[in-house]
């Protein structure tokens, strides 16, 4: 069974940086693709980023291009993004995806809170 657990959610504080985690479990994560996909209140899910198994390639949405940066540990089943210059939009659900798109399992999510 696949399993994906994201962690590493909190307050948004524009400017700031948060670095997301997500331990999988069930699969062969190595030899997998894997995606972050966001959702903004009110909005529908996006794809933000995606790298390939071996982690010899990246992908950014437009949005993130520059601020975000995807990383895995494959000896350890852990996806990472690491969130910079983050923006008021920021806040929302952040999930892994196995897969290059957002259509493959995922975990509950992570919730990014925006700061008052």
């Amino acid at each position: 069974e696949v399993q994906l657990v994201e962690s590493g959610g909190g307050l948004v504080h524009s400017g700031g940086s948060l670095r997301l985690s997500c331990a999988a479990s069930g699969f062969s994560f190595g030899s997998s693709d894997m995606s972050w996909v966001r959702q903004a209140p009110g909005e529908g899910p996006e794809w933000i980023s995606g790298i390939r198994s071996g982690g010899g390639f990246t992908m950014y949405d437009g949005s993130v291009k520059g601020r975000f940066a995807i990383s895995r540990d494959d000896a350890k089943n852990i996806l990472y993004l690491q969130m910079n210059s983050l923006k008021p939009a920021a806040p929302g659900v952040y999930w892994c995806v196995e897969g290059w798109d957002q259509c493959g399992s995922r975990g509950r999510g992570t919730q990014e809170t925006a700061s008052s």
